[in-house]
């Protein structure tokens, strides 16, 4: 029989950041306006969590 399949798992990867994908670093240093690199060093200095990382970019601006 098949699994059902729920929106959980989606929510959770929404809600982080993956510092180490190429798409997800760029997706977020475009919505905020910032370098590759900050978004790096924003995820290295508070975490992955995608709301925790944006404060900070907004921060540094």
């Amino acid at each position: 029989m098949a699994e059902k399949h729920t929106p959980q798992g989606r929510a959770q990867d929404r809600a982080k950041v993956a510092g180490g994908q190429t798409h997800e670093v760029a997706y977020e240093a475009q919505k905020k306006g910032v370098s590759r690199e900050d978004v790096r060093e924003a995820v290295k200095d508070v975490g992955n969590s995608r709301k925790k990382v944006e404060e900070q970019l907004d921060k540094g601006k």
